[in-house]
């Protein structure tokens, strides 16, 4: 009897033994678990983070080429041929601007923007031509 209780006693710290080790590989496990979706996240923020700095970057420069490539229109057009659009009838206005290649141009002080035709009509009291005006479909 006593070496069955002595038995029993043995196969019990044994099986305390074996839960506490399982108990610690479970929790390396998850540790590593854990490491392993932080390292994940960690990565998936920096790829957007550079992302948006590329994607900043592009639209930057693309708003630098456009902004270039109008004043370099508006330099090419000259300020007599603004001026001519301004004081010219409607017609005559479709005319300047496709001969330049232009189609809905804008006018601008930089915060308020001005349409060239309906500021031309609005000056000689006439409204755009039909070929000027939005059409609804």
């Amino acid at each position: 009897a006593k070496a069955r209780a002595e038995a029993a006693n043995i196969e019990g710290r044994a099986a305390v033994e074996q839960a506490k080790l399982k108990a610690e590989a479970a929790q390396i496990e998850n540790e590593a678990q854990l490491y392993q979706l932080k390292s994940k996240s960690d990565v998936d923020i920096t790829f957007q983070r550079e992302f948006t700095s590329l994607e900043i970057d592009r639209a930057r420069r693309l708003a630098e080429i456009e902004t270039s490539r109008t004043k370099d229109t508006i330099r090419a057009i000259g300020a007599d041929t603004i001026r001519a659009i301004a004081t010219s009838g409607p017609e005559m206005q479709v005319k300047l601007l496709q001969s330049l290649g232009l189609q809905g141009f804008l006018v601008t002080d930089g915060k308020n923007p001005i349409n060239l035709f309906q500021t031309a009509a609005g000056f000689i009291g006439a409204q755009p031509p039909a070929a000027l005006l939005p059409h609804s479909a």
